[in-house]
């Protein structure tokens, strides 16, 4: 099942090799939480994503990272609660305007799921549904292959998934927009899924205000533990 890692990468090479006259574009997203007092606390959340597109190839480049301290009941220490950064990466070649094949990869590391770090590798055919300019409705399918090592025994194992991805967004004015970004893995041993919402208010051309929703879920996990994780965050985002 290597041979998915290996397409995929041979997907992502070639289209690092085109994109070398074609210009980035990206955003980044920053959110801080700091409490003193009764109740003492401190979050941080920060998202960075590129993209470039051309006549022939689409490619994205993006990473996310979580941490989070709290006060716990019996100490006065302040505990690590969430500790988790990803990185994602894809490269697309364009049949038409509407469709293309892709090859994506993704690591994650967390330090709070049942899976210390997952890596994926997928090739997928995209096809949108909708390219206009207040809409963008994107659909994204193909296998791949997960390699991951469990918490609970300290192996570490693979298998072959089916990649799904749903990508929605609308202009709903000149300054508001609405995006939703979901994401299916879908293995025997385990099915990974990742819903973000996000409404982005711009303040100016470089810079808005997002409330995002993002729900998390694996469908087995180690005995104690929640199946889905649901984070709320108010962000500051920079587009560049």
């Amino acid at each position: 099942m290597m041979r998915m890692h290996k397409l995929a990468l041979v997907v992502l090479l070639l289209g690092a090799v085109s994109a070398e006259a074609t210009e980035w574009k990206g955003s980044g997203e920053l959110g801080l939480a700091y409490a003193r007092g009764n109740a003492r606390s401190e979050s941080l959340n920060a998202k960075l994503g590129f993209s470039r597109e051309d006549d022939q190839w689409k490619h994205a480049l993006g990473f996310a990272a979580l941490r989070q301290k709290g006060e716990s009941a019996v100490s006065e220490e302040l505990e690590l609660t969430a500790n988790r950064y990803e990185f994602t990466g894809s490269s697309g070649y364009k049949f038409s305007e509407l469709s293309y094949l892709s090859g994506s990869l993704r690591y994650e590391n967390d330090d709070f799921a049942p899976y210390e770090y997952q890596t994926t590798a997928a090739l997928s055919y995209g096809h949108y549904l909708i390219k206009s300019e207040p809409t963008e409705l994107l659909f994204e399918v193909g296998p791949g292959y997960r390699r991951f090592k469990e918490v609970a025994s300290g192996e570490t194992d693979g298998e072959v998934i089916l990649r799904g991805l749903m990508s929605w967004k609308h202009a709903l004015t000149e300054t508001t927009a609405i995006e939703n970004l979901l994401l299916v893995e879908a293995g025997s041993d385990n099915t990974f899924a990742q819903n973000d919402l996000g409404v982005a208010v711009k303040m100016s051309d470089a810079f808005a205000l997002k409330a995002g929703l993002q729900f998390r879920h694996n469908t087995e996990v180690a005995p104690g533990l929640d199946k889905t994780d649901t984070l709320f965050t108010t962000n500051l985002v920079y587009n560049f």
